[in-house]
């Protein structure tokens, strides 16, 4: 049966990982016969004074609902999804959309809905401090959003209001998280497991296995110290000349750090920001991704890519990553944060070629069975189906008042 779905996604003001996906789903969803509506906005034009009015709105904004409901009513949408909703759009439009009578779900592709800076790490470590707070007040102590107290207040503001008001529990159908990990992240904090699905993201185009010819061990993120690059850095340092030839992609605010540290590192090289195209060469032909993350991602889609390119990958054990590498199998994990482990992983797989070799396939292998555009599609349909039935029955229930209803946190 196809469908009318109308997307909702407030892009950031740099392009990153959850336009892409929103973009591939729009995409994905076409190619199988749905028509697939979008209103998306943008948060460049935000001013960074954060007047009263752009605050009060980044919480509640009345236009954007009445958009979002004249797409609906004009469109005859059939579901709606949505995305990021910080900060112009708002959570109230998942009110605006479930108030037309139609199911929505939510993709929760960070934990912005538990913690002010969407990421659980603050100060080189995991934090969960204000997962489940009904006002996530150490997030704003911290100043966790954009290093700003009133900028996180306003974060925390948003989620206290919508908490106490029921936007998640009364008005989302069915979430999609990312990983088992980001799952149960979000069942600790109070959403109903019954409307907690995993869908992980997926790639395409798929290229095909790559070679693994330039033997190389390669790094492929932004240049931040949540994704670890200062421990695969130490790791590279303690192996010196046993290192194998490693080559790192990406930018970010230690770039001028990793410069520096590069330069004494004989068997290391940094190429900066590379093309996709170029990024998808190098992980064909490399021997083995290293995704050396401290902060727990809800997903790792660069660890994906590799595994559709057939390349094993020494991945931290982190969040959502034990969950995609298959330890001994399809690469490597080791402790994060722990230069040493790592170290030693990288020494243990590149002294042998034939281990690494050996990897190519089961790796591919993985992708196949959980990472494929078309499995994806049929696991989507699948909670969009779950959706709508948990939306026929929420209206029935609203029909009777009298029956008993179970609570959940919102």
């Amino acid at each position: 049966m196809t469908m009318r779905i109308l997307i909702l996604h407030n892009r950031y003001r740099e392009a990153g990982g959850e336009d892409r996906v929103v973009e591939e789903e729009a995409v994905l969803l076409s190619r199988h016969g749905h028509e697939v509506f979008r209103h998306e906005v943008t948060n460049e034009d935000i001013d960074d004074g954060a007047s009263f009015g752009a605050a009060f709105r980044s919480i509640w904004n009345r236009d954007e609902c009445g958009a979002v409901r004249r797409a609906i009513q004009s469109d005859d949408i059939d579901l709606v999804h949505v995305h990021n909703t910080l900060a112009v759009l708002s959570p109230a439009v998942l009110r605006a959309a479930s108030g037309c009578g139609v199911p929505v779900v939510q993709t929760l592709h960070n934990y912005r809905l538990v913690c002010p800076s969407a990421v659980l790490f603050r100060e080189g470590r995991l934090c969960t401090s204000c997962v489940g707070r009904a006002l996530p007040l150490p997030g704003v102590v911290h100043g966790c959003y954009r290093d700003s107290r009133a900028a996180t207040g306003v974060v925390a503001a948003g989620a206290a209001v919508h908490g106490a008001l029921g936007t998640w529990r009364r008005h989302v159908d069915a979430f999609i998280t990312l990983s088992r990990f980001s799952r149960d992240v979000f069942a600790e904090a109070g959403l109903a497991d019954d409307r907690l699905h995993v869908k992980p993201n997926f790639v395409d185009p798929d290229l095909g296995p790559g070679s693994g010819a330039a033997g190389t061990l390669l790094f492929v993120g932004r240049l931040t110290a949540e994704k670890g690059v200062r421990t695969l850095l130490d790791a590279l340092d303690r192996l010196a000349e046993r290192a194998p030839s490693t080559v790192l992609l990406g930018d970010g605010p230690l770039a001028s750090e990793v410069a520096e540290r590069v330069e004494a590192l004989s068997t290391t090289t940094w190429l900066g920001q590379v093309s996709a195209a170029e990024v998808a060469r190098r992980m064909g032909e490399a021997a083995a991704l290293v995704v050396p993350s401290e902060w727990p991602e809800p997903f790792g889609r660069v660890a994906v890519e590799a595994l559709a390119r057939g390349t094993p990958v020494i991945a931290a054990r982190s969040g959502a990553l034990p969950e995609l590498v298959d330890h001994g199998r399809t690469g490597r994990l080791f402790t994060s944060g722990d230069a040493d482990a790592l170290a030693s992983e990288i020494e243990g797989l590149f002294e042998d070629p034939r281990r690494l070799t050996a990897m190519r396939g089961p790796a591919r292998d993985a992708f196949d069975a959980s990472y494929t555009a078309d499995r994806n599609y049929g696991r989507l349909i699948e909670i969009y189906s779950k959706a709508r039935a948990a939306h026929a029955l929420r209206r029935r229930a609203a029909t009777a008042p009298s029956r008993a209803q179970g609570a959940t946190p919102g």
